[in-house]
């Protein structure tokens, strides 16, 4: 799932942050909702930030749940409480702050999908900006001023317009290119740019060009994401 979340321990979610609402963001909620259930010897609610709209989605992934929910109820003798949700949407402003954590949403535009967030996490002095599917914006501005590790889903502009595709065309107005990618870092003066969900999809070997591309607009590190990457600052 291409969003974000705060962790408190193995495999435990403390807060589930959602920056918009298409599927391929949102895909792994229904597990994580599931298993975060299913596993824990009480009750112990999920909690999800996301943007307005966001409680209808887990409504509708709760009720899509039914029978699996049904199943493991009937099978498990010391499972008798449904999967337990807080949501809380959000816009603009803090969202989370405890044990020295701050979290900060910010409108983000990744029009018409409306509205998006992107999110700041302040600890010890360092910032990483998580802006989700957006284009160069106001409010991604604000989250991205000073950070320390900048998280931006891009697509690769050079590639995509000699694809004769125009549901993939379409895709050139609401999102990041690298060249915006990288404006952005330098306009916000970040320490690390992360190219994250690319698309397309690079060819084994060729995450260098992407790199490239995007140091002609930013002079700073540029790393392309990985699953699992850890970034040191």
């Amino acid at each position: 799932m291409r969003s974000a979340a705060v962790m408190t321990g193995p495999l435990q979610f403390a807060k589930v942050l959602l920056t918009h609402l298409h599927s391929d963001h949102i895909t792994d909620l229904n597990d994580i909702i599931t298993m975060r259930w299913a596993m824990s010897p009480v009750e112990n609610a999920l909690s999800v930030i996301g943007p307005v709209g966001t409680s209808g989605v887990v409504a509708r992934t709760l009720a899509m749940l039914t029978d699996d929910i049904g199943y493991r109820l009937e099978h498990h003798d010391d499972l008798s409480w449904q999967p337990p949700v807080d949501v809380e949407e959000v816009s603009d402003g803090v969202v989370y702050e405890a044990d020295g954590v701050r979290i900060i949403a910010a409108p983000t535009d990744h029009s018409p999908v409306r509205p998006t967030v992107g999110y700041r996490v302040e600890h010890e002095g360092k910032v990483v900006t998580i802006a989700g599917d957006t284009i160069p914006c106001e409010g991604l501005d604000r989250l991205c001023l000073g950070a320390d590790v900048y998280v931006q889903t891009v697509i690769r502009r050079s590639l995509i317009e000699q694809i004769p595709a125009p549901r993939l065309q379409d895709i050139l107005d609401y999102h990041s290119d690298l060249a915006q990618a990288g404006a952005t870092a330098s306009r916000a003066g970040v320490g690390t740019l992360v190219l994250t969900h690319l698309v397309p999809a690079p060819w084994p070997g060729t995450e260098s060009e992407w790199i490239d591309e995007a140091s002609e607009h930013y002079s700073g590190r540029i790393v392309v994401a990985n699953d699992l990457m850890a970034i040191e600052v």
